[in-house]
């Protein structure tokens, strides 16, 4: 299937090219590898970029050094806008230039690959690649962050998780059990229909529509989707109007037509925080978001809506396939997640140095010390169990939601795609029926990408 737009967008003048892809001697004696990150101290992610030069750089070179080995390593910060960052990296790489481990997004993955800028890790560093003792510690699931047409591209970097967050109090206003699970899309409308009767004012909020943007696509129209056992893109082939898309479309109305949840939230420009707000007020019953709802926005010091009682009020849930085994890989629960992942620069000079920092950047010991004490999810298993256990929310995802989670695919036109399907979920939300909706979409998804040969139905 062809891309539907080029890689690169803007002319190559726009932005300046880094040096030419790195690895070999150093001036100083010994070999170079560079890092790249859209990372800079003092500003955009400076986390990282404060991990890359005071712990990581030079617990590196002393590792090589113990081993007999003079190494340098140079970090490449950059504090741009994600595009921005997206279009230099992809310049370089297409020029035979750029740094020897790249920091990417991982929905760019397998439009890099597409490109030839990136190749498979064992292509490049050689066989070491499937002996590395990461894999066992990183679920099958989280790993294809890194993976496009089965084969690996990257190594996957910290990561999250979609749940059903709800509210205990209303819970119990409207006779919910408190240890709430739903196993099926009816469970969940019951649910509401309990709310709406015990008068919470929006019993349930699945994002829709194209105001809330990505945010409708990731914490609702592709979870639900997965619940169908149907994945947004699969064998070469994008999801047109099957009856899983319709069906996820019969969910939405059923929301939005029966008054379980609000339309209008769904159209205003800043629905989504109003919903933060509103949950925060005890005013909505059940929102679906990722692990940052919980750990930024209701955290009940430094919180975008801030919950003093949030620990002991705030419930979550795996998010129901339609029915039990109905969702992808036959599961009972689903889930969507994003995140980012480092891969190799395929015309390193000094690859198999690359790929010894690379891996060892992806270590236990390298994972934690990035945290800087914080608890975020990793793509390790073993660190998520050391040090998220002070947090029940976050393990509750790292142990649950991971093993069963989906990826957005990492090509050039999904964002277009998304928006078909936020402007499906829109006309549902404004009253239009399944049909009109589902056979809108086909046609705009056909448009995208290369015609009906390559949409499912």
């Amino acid at each position: 299937m062809r891309l539907a737009r080029p890689l690169v967008l803007v002319a190559a003048t726009a932005l300046s090219l880094t040096a030419c892809a790195s690895g070999g001697s150093s001036g100083g004696g010994g070999a170079t590898v560079t890092i790249t990150a859209n990372a800079i101290s003092g500003g955009k992610n400076a986390a990282t970029a404060d991990w890359t030069k005071n712990w990581l750089i030079p617990k590196f070179e002393e590792a090589q050094k113990a081993r007999g080995k003079t190494v340098h390593v140079l970090f490449q910060p950059n504090g741009v806008d994600d595009e921005q960052y997206k279009t230099k990296i992809a310049l370089d790489l297409k020029s035979g230039a750029g740094a020897d481990v790249i920091d990417l997004d991982g929905i760019w993955v397998g439009e890099f690959a597409q490109a030839g800028y990136i190749k498979p890790l064992a292509d490049t560093a050689g066989p070491e690649v499937e002996q590395w003792e990461g894999w066992s510690q990183i679920p099958k699931a989280v790993q294809d962050l890194g993976i496009f047409d089965g084969k690996k591209y990257g190594l996957p970097q910290g990561t999250d998780g979609r749940v059903l967050f709800y509210n205990k109090t209303l819970f119990a206003k409207a006779g919910l059990a408190a240890d709430w699970q739903p196993k099926s899309w009816q469970e969940i409308i019951d649910a509401g229909t309990a709310l709406k009767r015990a008068g919470v004012p929006v019993p349930l909020q699945i994002n829709a529509g194209t105001a809330m943007g990505e945010a409708t696509s990731m914490q609702g129209a592709l979870p639900l989707l997965a619940g169908t056992g149907t994945e947004i893109f699969s064998g070469g082939k994008w999801a047109g109007a099957s009856q899983g898309l319709k069906d996820v479309l019969g969910f939405y109305r059923q929301v939005y037509t029966t008054g379980l949840g609000d339309p209008r939230l769904q159209q205003e420009a800043k629905g989504r925080d109003k919903s933060f707000q509103m949950f925060a007020e005890g005013k909505i019953g059940v929102l679906a978001e990722g692990d940052y709802f919980w750990r930024s926005v209701v955290e009940p010091k430094a919180g975008v809506a801030p919950m003093q009682d949030r620990d002991k009020v705030v419930g979550y849930a795996l998010i129901p396939a339609e029915r039990p085994g109905a969702g992808v890989r036959g599961q009972d629960f689903v889930s969507m997640s994003g995140g980012a992942v480092r891969a190799l620069n395929p015309r390193s000079k000094n690859i198999k140095l690359a790929w010894e920092l690379l891996s060892f950047m992806h270590s236990a010991e390298a994972t934690k010390a990035g945290l800087a004490g914080e608890a975020r999810i990793t793509s390790r298993t073993d660190v998520n169990d050391e040090v998220l256990t002070p947090d029940p929310m976050l393990g509750f995802v790292a142990q649950k939601v991971l093993p069963i989670t989906s990826y957005r695919p990492g090509l050039a036109v999904y964002p277009e795609v998304s928006v078909a399907l936020q402007e499906a979920t829109a006309a549902i939300v404004s009253g239009k029926t399944v049909d009109e909706a589902a056979t809108a979409y086909q046609r705009k998804v056909e448009s995208l990408v290369g015609g009906p040969a390559n949409v499912t139905q």
